[in-house]
Formats: C-alpha cells, structure tokens, sequence
C-alpha cells in the first residue's frame, strides 16, 4: 500500500507520517517546502499545484490541509474540490482530517456542534468553513472519500494511548462525559482506516476512551 501525505508539514501531517512509518508503511510527505516529517520520499509541491499524475501511484492520499485566517477559510472547499477533481473517477482513496464542529447534536441531523450555545464564538467561521467543505464533499459521488471529524477537544500534546471509539455523525462523548482526543491517537484512527477502508464515502468521527493526559 502506498500512501500519501498532503501538508505532511503540519502538526497533525507529521503525525500521521510518524503513525504510517511506525507500521512499515510506504508513505510519502507532499509539503511545499522542505520535508521536515519521518518520510522517506516526498513530493514537493503546493497542494493546488498538484496534478492526477503526481497522485496516480497512490492507494490512499490523506488530505491534512487547514488554514485558519479569514481569507483562507474558504480554501477548505477548494482544496479538497481540487483534489477531488484530480481523484475523480481512480480508485484512490482520499481520507481527510477535519472537524468536530459538523457534528450532529439532535437525532434529526438539523443542528451541529457549532450550534450548541457552549461553542467558542471565535472557532464559528472554522467550523463553518470545515462544514461547507464536507457538503461539498458529499456531492462528489466520483471520488472514494472518507471524512473523520475528532473529538471536540483535539490535543495536539496528549499521550498516544493506542485506543479511541469509533463513532459515527453524531457527537458523542466516553464514559466519562468527555469528548477529546490527542493528534497521536487520531493518526492511529487515521492509519487503520487508510489501511482497511471500512467506511468509503461516510463520515466518521473518532475519541479518546481515557481521560486526557497531557505530555
């Protein structure tokens, strides 16, 4: 299996790389600038310059891409339609890390996390932008997509426990009420579905099961 990285720069990127090379993976970083992740090879190139042949040889391509000033929320949307235009119609997988603020909180799938009156005001525009970008992705019937939103407390400095609940649209939360997840534990959630492709075309969302531990 050969895997690809995109942003494999970023906090969440470089963990992921370090989860797929823990396993003897073939993984390969795709960063603008220079490879500062565990992988091997790499593909240095901006993700809106990328092309189907730079991506062709792929079995999986992991879109971890986020932007977070205003200007470039909308490129949540793009980028990923980008890369769904070069996928289109291959039998590549695209996994893509996004957010917990377009999970449902009632049964009839009306309201989102982003909703609830708890939800920090200034991570509303993230949330939504994130949300408008799985929209999005839902429509491209021609691409083998998975989106996984984490928990909506997401630690980057958290222990890698080796654990997480799988969990559908909906937001939920672990025996102890608690809805979190360390970047290690979500790349390990990442890494099995990139391995098993069990939820093609869905979104799903993953959590801790222990309490959060900070490293």
């Amino acid at each position: 299996m050969k895997i690809a990285v995109i942003s494999a720069n970023g906090k969440q990127g470089r963990k992921i790389v370090e989860e797929a090379t823990r396993r003897n993976l073939d993984v390969t970083a795709v960063v603008r600038g220079e490879n500062k992740s565990l992988a091997k090879k790499f593909i240095q190139r901006d993700l809106f310059d990328l092309t189907s042949d730079d991506l062709k040889d792929f079995d999986v391509v992991i879109d971890a891409f986020g932007t977070w000033a205003d200007d470039t929320l909308h490129q949540h949307s793009t980028s990923l339609m980008h890369l769904s235009d070069i996928l289109s119609g291959t039998d590549t997988r695209l996994l893509v890390v996004g957010g917990a603020g377009s999970l449902y909180i009632d049964k009839d799938h009306k309201l989102t996390l982003s909703d609830s009156p708890d939800f920090i005001e200034a991570f509303k525009p993230l949330a939504k932008a994130m949300g408008d970008s799985l929209e999005k992705l839902r429509s491209r019937d021609d691409v083998n997509w998975t989106y996984i939103s984490p928990a909506a407390d997401f630690q980057f400095e958290g222990e890698r426990t080796g654990e997480y609940i799988l969990a559908g649209e909906d937001f939920t939360v672990n025996s102890n009420g608690e809805s979190f997840i360390s970047y290690a534990d979500y790349s390990i959630a990442m890494i099995d579905e990139a391995v098993n492709g069990e939820h093609i075309k869905q979104r799903i969302s993953v959590l801790s099961k222990q309490n959060f531990i900070k490293i």
